[in-house]
């Protein structure tokens, strides 16, 4: 009934949207970043930071609200804090599958300044899945807690390319190319792959996937005999993982917030905040409102096993069958 009625609201006042250049029924990107306190009364504050979703630097526009994409949601939050001498540590949720490689690899980047500019201690704390690149960006993290149940590990990089080719002939539609040099069009959907273009790719992936093996291993400190488990690229339960070295400690998400403190030098009552373009009510540090990264604002939506239909064509640091939708 609650929908209904807000579907009509909405029915009733959009025609009237363009008479206000700052009409804005629903919060979004334009909306400033607030403080919420979730506990605590201390003066000294533990940030909570969420990371939820297929990590993009790409924003999402719905019907009738945009908001930023993940990397742009958590830099501002990091820039925040920096501001903030009395944020003394900052946890951040980790419950994403990982993303594109270069989004991934901005919040490591800009994670890793944040750490070495402040000072201020970073605790990463796994919750479902905290995959591929959602493990890379937790790297420079001084400490990594997962919960007992979470997902980590797949250490490598996969390519997304769909295959059309066989479709479009059975249809009897082609498609034809100019192009500059013979490579031009690697990775064109609308054909095979050259054997030079498979050793192009697969050159690219090792590439990539060498440097996160690299940054594991210059963070986690790992063993020659973990490290070669590691670069398969599997999954790990948090119990493996621990045995393995990639995370430090397993944990429920309110005993990680504790030893935020504690790694601090802070009180135990000092303040859990989150920051927010909205209030909400009944606010705990297990809400990921505002945290969900690009999911399209799309009114029909078809996806292919594992949501590999929402994904550009390129190179990701993700385990696709644990992407959000």
């Amino acid at each position: 009934m609650k929908k209904f009625a807000l579907l009509i609201a909405v029915l009733i006042v959009f025609p009237f949207a363009g008479c206000s250049p700052s009409f804005n029924l629903f919060k979004d990107s334009s909306d400033p970043l607030k403080e919420h306190i979730l506990s605590g009364k201390g003066a000294d504050k533990v940030l909570m930071v969420t990371v939820a979703g297929v990590i993009s630097d790409t924003p999402s526009n719905d019907l009738l609200s945009s908001r930023p994409s993940l990397v742009q949601e958590v830099v501002s939050q990091l820039r925040m804090a920096e501001e903030d001498d009395t944020v003394k540590a900052v946890v951040i949720k980790v419950d994403s599958p990982g993303g594109t490689a270069t989004a991934s690899d901005i919040l490591f980047h800009e994670i890793n300044e944040f750490k070495e500019k402040t000072g201020k201690k970073i605790l990463c704390v796994f919750m479902n899945v905290a995959a591929s690149g959602g493990y890379y960006m937790s790297l420079p993290a001084d400490r990594i807690v997962a919960h007992p149940t979470s997902i980590t590990g797949s250490v490598g990089v996969i390519m997304v390319q769909p295959a059309l080719k066989d479709v479009m002939e059975k249809i009897g539609i082609g498609m034809r190319v100019n192009k500059s040099g013979r490579n031009k069009d690697i990775g064109s959907p609308f054909r095979d792959p050259t054997e030079e273009e498979v050793t192009i790719l697969s050159s690219v992936i090792s590439d990539l996937a060498d440097q996160f093996v690299q940054h594991v291993q210059d963070h986690r400190k790992l063993t020659p005999e973990a490290l070669e488990e590691v670069r398969t690229a599997r999954i790990f339960v948090a119990s493996r993982a621990l045995e393995l070295g990639l995370i430090d400690e397993i944990a429920y998400l309110p005993q990680a917030i504790e030893k935020a403190k504690e790694m601090a030098g802070i009180d135990k009552d000092s303040k859990v905040v989150v920051y927010r373009r909205s209030k909400i009510a009944n606010d705990t540090v297990y809400n990921i409102a505002e945290a969900r990264s690009n999911a399209k604002g799309a009114l029909v939506n078809v996806n292919l096993p594992m949501g590999y239909s929402n994904l550009p064509v390129g190179f990701y640091y993700l385990w696709a069958p644990g992407m959000q939708q």
